[in-house]
C-alpha cells in the first residue's frame, strides 16, 4: 500500500466517526427542537381556517404557572360568558402554541366549561427548550391541574383535552394521577418511535436515522426517544378517556389511539372522523366531533 493511499484511509477513518457523531446530534436537534410558531403566526392560521371572532369577546386572564422543575408556563384563562363551575384545560400540538387550542374552545363554551389554554414547554411565550414528547410535558399538565384546583375554588368538574403532542402529554399525565374527571385525546401518539419511523419511510429516508436520533438525544439532551411512550402511563389509569382520531391521518396513524384505548385500565371510547387528516377532525366535522364529546361527557 503506497503512502498516499494509507494517508487517505487514515483521514477517512478519522473523519467518518466525527461526521456520524455530528449527524446523530443534528438528527436529535431536528426531532426535538423544531421551529415554533409565534402567537401571531398561530392566530393567523386559525383565523384562515375557521371563525375566531369569538376569542376577542371573551374575558381573559393571563398568568404563569411554575412546573415541577421551576419552569414557567404561560397560561390564559377564558371565562365562559355564562357562569359555570366546570373547567377544561386544553393542550395544543407540536410547534403550535395556545392559539392552536382555540379551535376547541367554542365547543367547550357551548358545553358549559370555562377554558384554560397554555403554551406547552418550549412553545409560545415560554422559554426556549427541547421537547421530550410527553415526558416533561405530561408532568407539566399534572402541575397545571394542581394549580387549577387551588386557583379556582368552585370547580365541580375538571377535564383535559389535548391535540397531537398535547393529547400524548395528556395521556402521559395519567402517570401522576391528576385530579381530573375525564380526558379527551385527539390524534395522540402511543409512542414517538412509531411516528418517526413512519415519517422517515414516507420521506424515503433510512429508518436507522431514528436510532441515530435516539442515541443523539441521549447524548445531547439526556432523554431517549424510545422512552417517550405515553401508552405506558395507562396500565393503572382509571380516568375515563375519549380518543378521537382523523381516519385519514397519515402522520400519527389512527392505530395509536386504538392501542391506547385498549391499554387503559379505565373506561375508554374511540371515534374516527372520516375525511380528516392530522389534527383536522374538529374542523372537518365539527358536528359529529361535538356529538362524540357531548355523549361521552353525558355518560359519565
Amino acid at each position: 500500500m503506497n503512502k498516499k493511499l494509507r494517508k487517505l484511509l487514515i483521514i477517512i477513518a478519522a473523519v467518518v466517526p466525527v461526521l456520524v457523531f455530528a449527524l446523530m446530534l443534528w438528527l436529535a436537534s431536528f426531532v426535538m427542537t423544531g421551529k415554533r410558531q409565534t402567537l401571531d403566526e398561530a392566530m393567523q392560521w386559525q383565523s384562515e381556517h375557521y371563525d375566531t371572532s369569538f376569542y376577542e369577546k371573551l374575558e381573559k386572564t393571563n398568568y404563569t404557572v411554575k412546573s415541577f422543575d421551576g419552569y414557567e408556563l404561560h397560561v390564559q384563562f377564558l371565562k365562559n360568558p355564562t357562569p359555570t363551575d366546570k373547567y377544561m384545560i386544553i393542550s395544543h400540538g407540536y410547534t403550535d402554541n395556545r392559539m392552536g387550542a382555540l379551535k376547541y374552545v367554542p365547543m367547550y363554551l357551548e358545553l358549559g366549561y370555562n377554558c384554560i389554554i397554555y403554551d406547552l414547554r418550549g412553545h409560545g411565550e415560554n422559554e426556549s427548550t427541547f421537547t421530550t414528547y410527553s415526558i416533561r410535558e405530561g408532568e407539566d399538565i399534572a402541575e397545571l391541574v394542581k394549580d387549577t384546583r387551588s386557583r379556582y375554588s368552585d370547580i365541580s368538574q375538571l377535564g383535559l383535552h389535548g391535540e397531537s403532542l398535547g393529547a400524548a402529554s395528556t395521556v402521559a399525565s395519567m402517570k401522576y394521577k391528576p385530579d381530573v374527571d375525564f380526558a379527551v385525546a385527539d390524534c395522540g401518539f402511543s409512542d414517538i418511535d412509531n411516528v418517526l419511523r413512519g415519517a422517515y419511510k414516507y420521506y424515503h429516508m433510512p429508518e436507522f436515522f431514528v436510532d441515530m436520533a435516539d442515541l443523539g438525544a441521549r447524548i445531547r439532551y439526556g432523554y431517549s426517544l424510545k422512552s417517550m411512550r405515553p401508552i405506558d402511563s395507562l396500565d393503572d389509569n382509571e380516568v375515563p378517556i375519549l380518543f378521537i382520531h382523523g381516519a385519514e391521518d397519515s402522520f400519527i396513524l389512527p392505530k395509536n389511539s386504538e392501542n391506547m384505548a385498549a391499554r387503559t385500565k379505565g373506561r375508554s371510547e374511540v371515534h374516527f372522523i372520516e375525511g380528516a387528516g392530522h389534527a383536522e377532525s374538529v374542523i372537518i366535522d365539527p358536528e359529529n366531533y361535538k356529538t362524540y364529546v357531548k355523549d361521552f361527557l353525558d355518560s359519565l
